[in-house]
């Protein structure tokens, strides 16, 4: 009894905390709430013997509760289902490297509510669990290592990623408003519709992909054949992605001279993709 009393009044002296990581894991009042009944029917049964350091060992708790809704949203999430061509010569695109002073972590931390729900369908759970543990509540990445069963490394650097794309997710960037992104929207709306016109409009004569070489061919490739791809921030650059089940499967980086697309490079290496910068972005009618 006098353990269960241990238990419950370092549950309660620390709730506020928790149900603040949990919002801020979930993005939602009603599944914190959820989450932190979960974590008490947890605690409540474990035995406390060996805790000691109450604070982290109840958020190392929230934050698994946490990591597993996510997943289990993210597993429920499927994309509309389309064709994709099948998988042709694939190209190499580099990670950048971004370096924030103090000042502006602090600024990413404070403004992580809304960046956490822009960036909602492009944060991998473990990402935003790292992101959320240590720039927001400041989690050391081996306390993190240890909640998702990777190195502190391994975190460092999944919280690095995700910072990146929290940076970029406005979605307002030059690359966001640019002519390239016109271009890449446009071509994933005349694929979509099978407007073969359109898409010719938008190829150079001599465009290639892959194996495939000219406007005709080309046309007759994509036309009606890119449903499921979604226009995206890449690295900073306007691409597009294929998902599958709410997962990058196939990112399309586009060439454009002269206002035409001279070239189409399809990259479905999954080792390569998870360490891409991936900014789902809004068609231009969805945008604000």
């Amino acid at each position: 009894m006098a353990e269960h009393d241990w238990v419950s009044e370092r549950f309660t002296e620390y709730q506020d905390r928790l149900h603040a990581v949990a919002y801020r894991m979930l993005g939602s009042p009603g599944e914190a709430e959820d989450a932190v009944q979960e974590a008490w029917l947890r605690v409540s049964r474990a035995d406390t013997g060996e805790v000691e350091n109450p604070a982290g060992w109840l958020t190392t708790v929230v934050a698994r509760v946490c990591l597993n809704m996510l997943e289990a949203r993210r597993n429920r999430r499927e994309d509309v289902a389309g064709a994709l061509p099948p998988e042709p010569v694939t190209t190499h695109a580099d990670v950048r490297s971004s370096a924030a002073g103090p000042e502006e972590e602090v600024l990413l931390a404070d403004s992580v509510g809304v960046a956490l729900m822009v960036v909602l369908d492009t944060l991998a759970p473990v990402e935003r669990l790292a992101f959320v543990l240590h720039d927001v509540f400041a989690v050391s990445f081996g306390e993190i290592g240890g909640i998702i069963d990777r190195s502190p490394a391994a975190a460092r650097q999944l919280a690095s990623r995700a910072r990146r794309r929290v940076r970029g997710a406005a979605g307002e960037s030059e690359a966001a408003r640019s002519v390239k992104r016109d271009i890449v929207e446009a071509f994933l709306s005349a694929s979509r519709n099978g407007d073969f016109a359109a898409l010719i409009e938008i190829l150079d004569p001599d465009v290639v992909v892959g194996e495939i070489h000219g406007d005709q061919a080309v046309a007759a490739f994509f036309a009606g054949g890119a449903k499921a791809a979604r226009l995206a921030l890449v690295d900073g650059v306007p691409a597009a992605v294929w998902l599958h089940r709410g997962r990058p499967r196939a990112v399309f980086a586009f060439t454009v001279t002269g206002g035409r697309i001279t070239r189409i490079a399809i990259d479905t290496d999954q080792d390569r993709l998870r360490d891409l910068d991936i900014l789902l972005l809004p068609a231009t009618k969805e945008r604000p």
